[in-house]
């Protein structure tokens, strides 16, 4: 009985070890940012909360979530349910919760902060909920949502990101140590202008919009009087709600969502940073967990320990 007690596992620790040299990462983590301030931004609101809440159910703790939003939807008094943000004109979903984690939010979103968590030059004094505690075997997924222009992101009406800017940030990441890959994922105006200055290695990005397009809203709630999510944003949960976290669903796949008949806008992709088969990399890769595992063949005698 214990030589297939222990035959068990070591096929189960080899089936793990084969996995997690697939992976070749460690650990993952998500950076979510909603930059737009106002009630009629409602919309944006509920996309980053969208995500985040698909990055949760698939495996991603709130330990390893930075959320950033720049508005409180929830305690808007202009929202007729307090205490909710909804993504669908039916309200079956309140993306809101009871257990959403902010680690940013108001007049903290800002573009210093954004920049300071991705390069880890943060104060002494700041507290762990608001770091970006990566290394080298992280995988991060980078979600941007709010109003932009050709090379640029606003954030609350105020300052803007520029490319560059980012794609120096970036660089900082990589010098440091800070990633594995990256998943640069974009829903605003003009978005592909934004990644187009990257020049760091293991970075996908993926854009609603092209240069010269808008990226356009989905659809109204009557009841809340204002867009409640976008197109690009939409789309792409609709194929996130059909993952599960043992899922083969490749990113090549993810690529495909919302077709142009859909989104109105061109959505963009930019791979030529990235030097892995698009086809062989799972989704979970990004939007998933993977625990760290370290495999031991020592023999632990247990054959006087009582039942």
């Amino acid at each position: 009985m214990k030589s297939y007690f222990l035959l068990s596992f070591l096929t189960y620790a080899n089936f793990l070890n084969i996995h997690v040299c697939l992976a070749n990462h460690s650990n993952n983590w998500a950076v979510l940012v909603d930059t737009s301030r106002f009630w009629f931004n409602y919309r944006h609101v509920a996309n980053v909360l969208s995500i985040y809440r698909s990055v949760k159910r698939l495996g991603i703790p709130d330990s390893q979530i930075i959320l950033m939003v720049a508005d409180d939807m929830a305690c808007n008094p202009r929202n007729p349910s307090p205490a909710t943000v909804f993504n669908n004109a039916d309200q079956q979903l309140n993306v809101y919760g009871d257990d959403v984690e902010v680690d940013f939010r108001g007049y903290e979103v800002t573009v210093e902060n954004f920049v300071r968590l991705l390069t880890g030059r943060l104060p002494p004094d700041t507290p762990r909920s608001k770091q970006l505690l990566t290394d080298e075997g992280s995988n991060i997924l980078i979600y941007l949502t709010g109003h932009g222009g050709d090379g640029f992101l606003k954030f609350q009406d105020s300052e803007e990101v520029t490319s560059q800017e980012l794609a120096d940030a970036l660089e900082q990441m990589w010098q440091k140590r800070r990633y594995h890959e990256i998943f640069f994922m974009i829903d605003t105006c003009q978005a592909s202008s934004m990644y187009e200055k990257f020049y760091s290695p293991n970075i996908l990005a993926m854009a609603s919009s092209l240069v010269g397009e808008d990226s356009l809203s989905h659809h109204v709630d009557p009841a809340i009087g204002v867009y409640i999510i976008d197109r690009y944003t939409f789309y792409a949960l609709k194929f996130l709600e059909n993952v599960k976290l043992k899922s083969r669903i490749s990113m090549k796949s993810f690529l495909g969502v919302c077709p142009k008949q859909d989104c109105i806008s061109t959505v963009g992709v930019r791979i030529d940073l990235f030097h892995r088969d698009l086809a062989k990399v799972p989704i979970t890769d990004f939007f998933g967990s993977v625990r760290p595992v370290e495999l031991t063949f020592d023999f632990l005698d247990i054959s006087n320990t009582p039942l």
